[in-house]
Protein backbone atom coordinates (compact mmCIF):
# COMPACT_ATOMS: atom_id res chain seq x y z
CA UNK A 1 0.00 0.00 0.00
CA UNK A 2 1.22 3.47 -0.92
CA UNK A 3 0.21 6.62 0.97
CA UNK A 4 -0.85 9.54 -1.22
CA UNK A 5 -2.48 12.50 0.53
CA UNK A 6 -5.21 11.16 2.80
CA UNK A 7 -5.44 7.89 0.91
CA UNK A 8 -3.67 4.56 0.87
CA UNK A 9 -3.42 3.06 -2.61
CA UNK A 10 -3.10 -0.67 -3.20
CA UNK A 11 -0.13 -1.81 -5.29
CA UNK A 12 -2.62 -3.58 -7.59
CA UNK A 13 -3.81 -0.14 -8.79
CA UNK A 14 -0.27 0.26 -10.22
CA UNK A 15 0.46 -3.36 -11.17
CA UNK A 16 -2.78 -4.57 -12.75
CA UNK A 17 -3.66 -3.75 -16.36
CA UNK A 18 -7.23 -2.80 -17.34
CA UNK A 19 -9.12 -1.27 -20.28
CA UNK A 20 -12.90 -1.73 -20.49
CA UNK A 21 -13.91 -3.88 -23.45
CA UNK A 22 -17.63 -3.20 -23.86
CA UNK A 23 -17.76 -5.21 -27.09
CA UNK A 24 -16.79 -8.30 -25.06
CA UNK A 25 -18.52 -7.80 -21.70
CA UNK A 26 -21.62 -5.88 -22.93
CA UNK A 27 -21.64 -3.74 -19.76
CA UNK A 28 -21.99 -6.71 -17.41
CA UNK A 29 -21.01 -4.59 -14.37
CA UNK A 30 -24.30 -2.69 -14.78
CA UNK A 31 -26.42 -5.83 -14.74
CA UNK A 32 -24.76 -8.24 -12.28
CA UNK A 33 -24.06 -8.05 -8.58
CA UNK A 34 -25.53 -8.48 -5.14
CA UNK A 35 -26.24 -4.79 -4.74
CA UNK A 36 -26.50 -1.53 -6.66
CA UNK A 37 -23.62 0.85 -7.26
CA UNK A 38 -22.21 2.38 -4.05
CA UNK A 39 -23.17 6.04 -3.62
CA UNK A 40 -21.61 8.89 -1.70
CA UNK A 41 -24.01 10.81 0.53
CA UNK A 42 -24.19 13.87 -1.76
CA UNK A 43 -25.02 11.61 -4.73
CA UNK A 44 -28.38 10.77 -3.19
CA UNK A 45 -29.56 14.35 -3.87
CA UNK A 46 -27.90 14.35 -7.30
CA UNK A 47 -29.84 11.24 -8.33
CA UNK A 48 -33.09 12.82 -7.16
CA UNK A 49 -32.24 15.91 -9.19
CA UNK A 50 -31.33 14.13 -12.45
CA UNK A 51 -33.94 11.37 -12.33
CA UNK A 52 -36.64 13.36 -14.19
CA UNK A 53 -34.08 14.03 -16.96
CA UNK A 54 -32.58 10.52 -17.25
CA UNK A 55 -35.90 8.70 -16.94
CA UNK A 56 -36.53 8.94 -20.70
CA UNK A 57 -33.43 6.80 -21.37
CA UNK A 58 -34.24 4.11 -18.80
CA UNK A 59 -35.98 0.77 -19.35
CA UNK A 60 -39.54 0.45 -18.05
CA UNK A 61 -38.48 -2.00 -15.33
CA UNK A 62 -35.89 0.48 -14.07
CA UNK A 63 -38.46 3.26 -13.88
CA UNK A 64 -40.84 0.93 -12.01
CA UNK A 65 -38.04 0.00 -9.58
CA UNK A 66 -37.32 3.66 -8.81
CA UNK A 67 -41.00 4.52 -8.48
CA UNK A 68 -41.27 1.70 -5.91
CA UNK A 69 -37.89 1.92 -4.13
CA UNK A 70 -36.76 5.51 -4.66
CA UNK A 71 -33.79 6.96 -6.53
CA UNK A 72 -31.37 5.40 -4.01
CA UNK A 73 -31.68 2.67 -1.38
CA UNK A 74 -29.88 1.21 1.63
CA UNK A 75 -28.72 -2.34 0.88
CA UNK A 76 -28.51 -5.31 3.24
CA UNK A 77 -25.01 -4.21 4.33
CA UNK A 78 -26.37 -0.81 5.34
CA UNK A 79 -24.71 0.99 2.40
CA UNK A 80 -26.28 3.68 0.22
CA UNK A 81 -26.58 2.29 -3.34
CA UNK A 82 -28.53 2.59 -6.58
CA UNK A 83 -31.68 0.46 -6.67
CA UNK A 84 -31.78 -2.75 -8.72
CA UNK A 85 -34.57 -3.78 -11.08
CA UNK A 86 -34.76 -7.05 -9.09
CA UNK A 87 -32.49 -8.78 -6.57
CA UNK A 88 -29.20 -9.67 -8.26
CA UNK A 89 -30.39 -7.95 -11.45
CA UNK A 90 -29.56 -4.81 -13.38
CA UNK A 91 -29.14 -1.35 -11.94
CA UNK A 92 -32.37 0.61 -12.23
CA UNK A 93 -30.53 3.28 -14.25
CA UNK A 94 -29.51 0.88 -17.03
CA UNK A 95 -30.52 1.07 -20.67
CA UNK A 96 -29.54 -1.18 -23.56
CA UNK A 97 -27.97 -0.39 -26.92
CA UNK A 98 -29.29 -2.23 -29.99
CA UNK A 99 -26.49 -4.82 -29.67
CA UNK A 100 -27.55 -5.58 -26.08
CA UNK A 101 -24.77 -3.60 -24.38
CA UNK A 102 -25.90 -2.25 -21.01
CA UNK A 103 -25.11 1.39 -20.39
CA UNK A 104 -25.93 4.07 -17.83
CA UNK A 105 -28.90 6.38 -18.42
CA UNK A 106 -27.36 8.97 -16.06
CA UNK A 107 -24.20 9.06 -18.19
CA UNK A 108 -26.27 9.17 -21.39
CA UNK A 109 -28.02 12.35 -20.21
CA UNK A 110 -24.61 13.83 -19.33
CA UNK A 111 -23.17 12.96 -22.76
CA UNK A 112 -26.25 14.51 -24.40
CA UNK A 113 -25.50 17.75 -22.51
CA UNK A 114 -28.65 17.52 -20.40
CA UNK A 115 -26.93 17.33 -17.00
CA UNK A 116 -23.58 18.37 -15.52
CA UNK A 117 -23.15 15.19 -13.43
CA UNK A 118 -21.60 12.24 -15.26
CA UNK A 119 -22.61 9.34 -13.01
CA UNK A 120 -21.90 7.99 -9.51
CA UNK A 121 -18.18 8.17 -8.79
CA UNK A 122 -18.07 4.46 -7.83
CA UNK A 123 -19.22 3.57 -11.37
CA UNK A 124 -16.76 5.96 -12.97
CA UNK A 125 -13.90 4.57 -10.86
CA UNK A 126 -14.59 0.87 -11.41
CA UNK A 127 -12.57 -1.44 -11.04
CA UNK A 128 -11.29 0.72 -8.19
CA UNK A 129 -13.34 0.60 -5.02
CA UNK A 130 -12.81 3.08 -2.20
CA UNK A 131 -13.29 2.16 1.44
CA UNK A 132 -13.54 5.17 3.72
CA UNK A 133 -11.94 5.09 7.15
CA UNK A 134 -11.89 7.91 9.70
CA UNK A 135 -8.31 8.96 8.85
CA UNK A 136 -7.92 7.88 5.20
CA UNK A 137 -9.46 6.28 2.10
CA UNK A 138 -8.30 2.84 1.01
CA UNK A 139 -8.07 2.90 -2.79
CA UNK A 140 -8.18 -0.72 -3.93
CA UNK A 141 -8.43 -2.72 -7.14
CA UNK A 142 -11.53 -4.94 -7.17
CA UNK A 143 -11.17 -8.15 -9.16
CA UNK A 144 -14.39 -9.49 -10.72
CA UNK A 145 -14.50 -12.34 -13.24
CA UNK A 146 -16.89 -10.46 -15.53
CA UNK A 147 -14.05 -8.00 -16.17
CA UNK A 148 -11.70 -10.67 -17.57
CA UNK A 149 -12.00 -9.14 -21.09
CA UNK A 150 -10.96 -5.74 -19.67
CA UNK A 151 -7.94 -7.31 -17.98
CA UNK A 152 -6.96 -9.05 -21.24
CA UNK A 153 -7.38 -5.80 -23.18
CA UNK A 154 -5.35 -3.89 -20.57
CA UNK A 155 -2.55 -6.49 -20.73
CA UNK A 156 -2.50 -6.34 -24.51
CA UNK A 157 -2.35 -2.53 -24.51
CA UNK A 158 -0.15 -2.37 -21.36
CA UNK A 159 -2.42 0.16 -19.62
CA UNK A 160 -2.31 0.07 -15.80
CA UNK A 161 -5.49 0.62 -13.81
CA UNK A 162 -4.42 4.05 -12.55
CA UNK A 163 -3.76 5.26 -16.13
CA UNK A 164 -7.06 3.90 -17.46
CA UNK A 165 -8.88 5.66 -14.61
CA UNK A 166 -7.07 9.01 -14.84
CA UNK A 167 -10.26 11.06 -15.40
CA UNK A 168 -12.29 9.61 -12.50
CA UNK A 169 -9.30 9.62 -10.15
CA UNK A 170 -8.80 13.33 -10.87
CA UNK A 171 -12.55 13.85 -10.46
CA UNK A 172 -12.37 12.19 -7.03
CA UNK A 173 -9.04 13.42 -5.65
CA UNK A 174 -7.86 16.30 -7.88
CA UNK A 175 -4.99 16.99 -10.29
CA UNK A 176 -2.29 17.33 -7.60
CA UNK A 177 -3.17 13.96 -6.08
CA UNK A 178 -3.04 12.31 -9.51
CA UNK A 179 0.34 13.92 -10.31
CA UNK A 180 1.69 12.47 -7.07
CA UNK A 181 0.24 9.08 -8.05
CA UNK A 182 2.10 9.27 -11.38
CA UNK A 183 5.37 10.14 -9.61
CA UNK A 184 4.92 7.14 -7.31
CA UNK A 185 4.20 4.93 -10.35
CA UNK A 186 7.47 6.04 -11.98
CA UNK A 187 9.39 5.33 -8.76
CA UNK A 188 7.82 1.89 -8.52
CA UNK A 189 8.83 1.17 -12.13
CA UNK A 190 12.41 2.30 -11.47
CA UNK A 191 12.56 0.02 -8.43
CA UNK A 192 11.08 -2.80 -10.57
CA UNK A 193 8.19 -3.21 -8.11
CA UNK A 194 5.72 -2.86 -10.98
Amino acid sequence: MIEIGKSIVSLDVFKRKFVCDLAACKGACCVHGDSGAPLEEDEKALLEEVYPIVQKYMIEEGIAAIETQGTSVIDTDGDLVTPLVFEGGPCAYVYYEEDGTAKCAVEKAYLEGETSWKKPISCHLYPIRIKKYSQFDAVQYNEWDICAPACECGEKLQVPVYAFLKEPLIRKYGEDWYKELQIVAEELKEQKII
